[in-house]
């Protein structure tokens, strides 16, 4: 675990960036949506865990395509 953390501290870090200021902006958008805070708490720490997640995998993704454009196979 420790390896891992230590190859991906910066994207880590964005994504701990992006879950706090996801959780923040879906609170306020959940409470003006029902008026009710309980249900904003719930709403805005449910689906920004989940995007946190996918939002990882997503970054990943895009430095594999990053890599591949800087250093392109060559077929013979």
């Amino acid at each position: 675990m420790s390896r891992f953390i230590s190859t991906h501290a910066f994207t880590l870090q964005k994504t701990a960036s992006y879950y706090c200021t996801h959780i923040v902006v879906a609170a306020l958008v959940a409470y003006a949506v029902t008026g009710d805070w309980w249900a904003a708490i719930a709403l805005s720490l449910l689906e920004p865990t989940v995007q946190t997640v996918v939002y990882f995998f997503h970054e990943r993704a895009w430095q594999r395509v990053a890599q591949r454009r800087q250093h392109p196979a060559v077929v013979a």
